[in-house]
């Protein structure tokens, strides 16, 4: 049986992974899989460490989406992938992989899934999270420092160059692909209620 597609896009820091956990959480006896757009960012093993700081990891010619959706081609079918890992301090693909299964909910996680159409054409159902731009960036800053080893002037330099422009460019615009828009400003438990509530609906009617 083919498997329930999710996608979630929304920006950078908007949410998307706490809305992921949460409808984890809700279905805890599903088997579910999730998979981030983030780790198929293309491998940048030749260029030097300076080049790879300057690419744009906003705009959708970063990514490998024909790996990606091949990949996920291949989840859809009942097979299993080497699912690569992107490492955010050394701004390149890790040599390990991931060895990941198949299962009845794969929820496909991304600033840019819905921008790209041969991934929404595999999405069975798709959200995009709505996030205030101060919010997003706040949380950014934070994360970005904490997490991913930069500094104040790079995190603030990225967002103005390429986080922000790229958002009005492509992110904010593929909300209009999406089935549901949840609002992250606040508390959003409404929202994610009625769509894992749509969820389980599908899968029973599968089932």
């Amino acid at each position: 049986m083919k498997p329930l597609i999710v996608a979630i896009s929304g920006g950078s820091a908007s949410g998307k992974t706490t809305v992921v956990e949460e409808i984890v959480d809700r279905l805890k006896s599903v088997d579910i899989t999730v998979i981030c757009h983030d780790d198929y960012y293309k491998d940048q093993s030749d260029l030097s460490m300076e080049e790879r700081t300057k690419t744009n990891y906003d705009h959708p010619n970063s990514l490998d989406n024909a790996f990606f959706v091949k990949q996920l081609q291949q989840l859809m079918r009942g097979e299993s992938i080497e699912k690569p890992i992107y490492d955010f301090v050394n701004h390149n693909r890790k040599k390990e992989t991931i060895l990941v299964k198949p299962t009845k909910v794969i929820i496909i996680e991304g600033i840019l899934v819905l921008e790209e159409k041969t991934i929404r054409d595999c999405a069975d159902v798709k959200i995009f999270v709505k996030c205030d731009d101060d919010i997003r960036f706040i949380r950014r800053l934070k994360r970005d420092i904490e997490e991913r080893g930069r500094s104040l002037d790079n995190v603030i330099n990225q967002y103005l160059l390429t986080v922000k422009p790229m958002y009005n460019r492509f992110i904010e615009p593929s909300s209009k692909y999406a089935d549901i828009i949840i609002p992250n400003d606040k508390k959003h438990d409404v929202a994610v209620d009625f769509l894992v509530a749509k969820l389980k609906d599908i899968l029973n009617s599968n089932e």
